[in-house]
């Protein structure tokens, strides 16, 4: 391990912060007709740190982890893979989100700068290596997301969602600073390096360690929205303006794997505590494959089957951290890099079928739209195929990767289940398949996209194509990334 004093491994940070300080402060002077300055400057700013990032992640190119801040901070090829991810991700979000919000009256400067400080929440979550750092990226992720819910004011089942978000989020909170208080208590300190290395010597008060992982676990379980900690998901996806909820169905998922990969694999990794996490994570990962797969087949609004489908997505990157190894924590990242890729052409294309006063969020809305327009449905055919986990497309290949990985480490059983409520899982994707291809239109009115939105749409469409086709470039990247960070 290499400490160093000076703050590279923090830059992308400290870019971050400061721009979004100074896009605060600039659109003070930017009136409603211009605002269009506001929103080239925050994809300026996300540019700015992927180019930061990059130079840091040269500079510090001494292939083993980095730190500085004493130890709290950590640059090592995981970070830079997944926060590269996370402003790619963000960039798309704010092309496709551009006209919808714009319609709905979100298109402001606090729009764009809750964006920004969810995402530096985001980054310090991917490298922090001390509970307290950990704990204060999740804290400045989730009271952006919280504010970012409730920001349509006029929209009640908005402002409900958002109120829902926030009293369970902070019941969450409360679980993981108890839990990680009680880590403390066992093992003296509170850096992830040194918390592993006096469970390897043995110096853990073991009962205190068990109680307190188990609330970490559920914390996690909340952030991630397993079973049974999952009651926020629906409700939220639902009531939130879809802008936001492409924003907290995406992107955060990168950072809350960084945060499992941390804290459990990284910090409490050793023999005599990986067991218990284990245990637990095998219940959820069961729990959510069930209840995600069944309980979307049952619901007619495509964002709360989308929230149901979010669930069994996590049961599966759960089943990759639980399978252990290089292989299983790689696949479990190849997972949560192909579900956004997913979410990201998604929820996109609910995006790009809005207009103002209506919200393609029903299963309705996509009924004959082969006949309104024969791309965007094959683009949507893909990322349903995705989704379902059918070939050749890249969601066969991350499933097919994340069983490999389970059934390679002896858990058998578990990927029996997870083959099974998968299929059962496949009729919900399909369904809307068949209602693009074989039903009549119920609004035949024409889509107008943007240029640039209709060609990142189409991009991701392909992506989810090419990568499923060519999968090892990115398998690769992923597996580099976590042996380069264990």
């Amino acid at each position: 391990m290499q400490y160093i004093q000076p703050l590279w491994p923090a830059y992308p940070e400290i870019f971050m912060l400061a721009m979004a300080c100074v896009i605060l402060l600039a659109d003070l002077f930017v009136s409603d007709e211009h605002r269009g300055i506001t929103y080239i400057l925050t994809q300026l700013a996300l540019a700015g740190c992927a180019v930061v990032t990059w130079m840091a992640a040269t500079y510090l190119n001494t292939g083993e982890p980095v730190h500085t801040f004493s130890g709290m901070y950590v640059g090592d090829m995981m970070s830079d893979v997944l926060k590269l991810i996370t402003y790619f991700g963000v960039m798309t979000i704010l092309v496709y989100s551009r006209d919808y919000i714009s319609a709905r009256g979100m298109f402001r400067g606090e729009f764009f700068a809750l964006v920004l400080f969810a995402t530096l929440g985001m980054m310090v979550m991917i490298s922090a290596n001390h509970l307290l750092t950990l704990y204060l990226g999740l804290e400045l992720l989730s009271l952006s997301l919280y504010a970012m819910v409730a920001l349509q004011r006029d929209s009640g089942t908005a402002t409900e969602a958002a109120m829902k978000y926030f009293v369970l989020g902070a019941l969450a909170s409360g679980m993981l600073l108890y839990g990680m208080s009680m880590i403390y208590g066992a093992t003296g300190s509170l850096e992830i390096t040194r918390i592993a290395s006096v469970i390897a010597d043995d110096g853990a008060k073991n009962l205190v360690l068990v109680f307190g992982l188990v609330f970490l676990v559920a914390g996690i379980g909340f952030k991630l929205g397993a079973v049974p900690f999952h009651m926020w998901l629906p409700d939220v996806y639902h009531g939130a303006p879809t802008a936001v909820t492409l924003f907290i169905g995406s992107v955060p998922k990168l950072a809350a794997f960084a945060f499992v990969i941390r804290l459990l694999v990284q910090g409490l990794g050793a023999e005599e505590v990986q067991g218990h996490w284990q245990q637990m994570l095998a219940v959820m990962a069961v729990l959510s494959l069930i209840v995600g797969n069944i309980t979307a087949i049952a619901q007619t609004n495509l964002k709360r089957m989308l929230a149901y489908s979010t669930i069994s997505h996590m049961g599966f990157l759960l089943i990759g951290i639980l399978a252990g190894g290089l292989n299983g924590y790689a696949s479990g990242m190849f997972y949560v890099v192909v579900y956004v890729l997913m979410s990201l052409g998604t929820f996109g294309m609910m995006l790009l079928l809005s207009r103002n006063g209506f919200e393609a969020e029903n299963l309705d809305d996509f009924k004959g739209l082969n006949q309104r327009s024969p791309w965007y449905a094959f683009l949507m055919l893909l990322l349903m195929f995705s989704m379902a986990g059918v070939p050749p497309t890249v969601g066969f290949y991350a499933k097919f990767a994340v069983l490999q990985a389970i059934v390679e480490a002896g858990h058998l059983w578990l990927a029996v289940i997870a083959v099974v409520f998968s299929l059962i899982g496949a009729f919900y994707y399909l369904r809307i398949v068949k209602l693009m291809y074989f039903d009549e239109p119920v609004d035949t009115s024409p889509i107008i996209v943007r240029a640039d939105a209709r060609l990142l749409i189409s991009l991701n469409g392909i992506a989810v194509l090419a990568f499923g086709i060519f999968p090892q470039s990115l398998m690769t990247l992923c597996a580099s990334s976590i042996l380069a960070s264990l």
